[in-house]
């Protein structure tokens, strides 16, 4: 073999063997990158403003859903360690409306049907009519709609403290200017992570909104995965 021909079989081998390289360098740069993948914590300054309560607006960072002290449709109290160590969605609704809530409540349903064996994830539902959505009225709405108690609580209690949660902790309902702790009916989803934290908001009533929130669901688990 002349030398000539060894250099240009010895160039094709540099060229397959570079071009190899790179493929598995990329490769492995996508798998890690998407191991990596972090959903955003967000804060209320990232929401618009008709959402969050103006004594809040400011705020950059360390936000936190308030403790809360409410009464599930079993009449149980129902606390921040009710759902302690937990990633749970929440969403606000009532039990006598008949627009957007029943679709909510199906969508509730399906991602309920998701993670009826998943011990990390819960679900959390308010009513904006807590002085009708008594705990039977709410019991009798739960057992019609096939809820399972133990993923999922319907609550009531004081209509200040739900306003509160609503547009100070989870920013997703906007006020209804009567000064009366009322609040216009939203189809928002929220996402809530182990740490109390706001990691996404979702179309309730949407389809392709659910599909991100399962999606982000599972991104949220693998972060506390690794």
């Amino acid at each position: 073999m002349s030398f000539l021909s060894f250099f240009k079989d010895y160039k094709k081998f540099g060229i397959f063997f570079s071009t190899l390289c790179l493929i598995i360098i990329i490769a492995i740069y996508s798998v890690l990158n998407q191991d990596n993948e972090r959903l955003p914590v967000y804060q209320p300054s990232d929401f618009e403003t008709k959402l969050v309560d103006s004594s809040i607006q400011h705020i950059e960072k360390y936000h936190t859903v308030a403790d809360f002290k409410l009464i599930n449709q079993n009449g149980d109290t129902i606390t921040q360690n009710n759902y302690k160590d937990k990633i749970y969605i929440t969403d606000f609704f009532f039990t006598t409306c008949q627009t957007i809530c029943p679709i909510m409540t199906s969508n509730m349903l399906d991602i309920q049907k998701v993670i009826k064996d998943d011990s990390e994830v819960m679900l959390l539902s308010h009513s904006v009519t807590p002085e009708i959505d008594s705990v039977a009225q709410l019991k009798r709405y739960a057992i019609k709609k096939g809820v399972i108690d133990e993923k999922w609580n319907l609550v009531t209690g004081d209509r200040k403290q739900i306003y509160d949660l609503a547009r100070k902790s989870y920013m997703v309902v906007e006020d209804d200017g009567l000064n009366n702790y009322g609040m216009i009916h939203t189809e928002n989803f929220a996402l809530i992570d182990k740490n109390k934290r706001i990691r996404g908001t979702y179309n309730g009533i949407s389809k392709a909104g659910i599909d991100s929130l399962l999606r982000d669901l599972e991104t949220l688990k693998k972060e506390y995965e690794q």
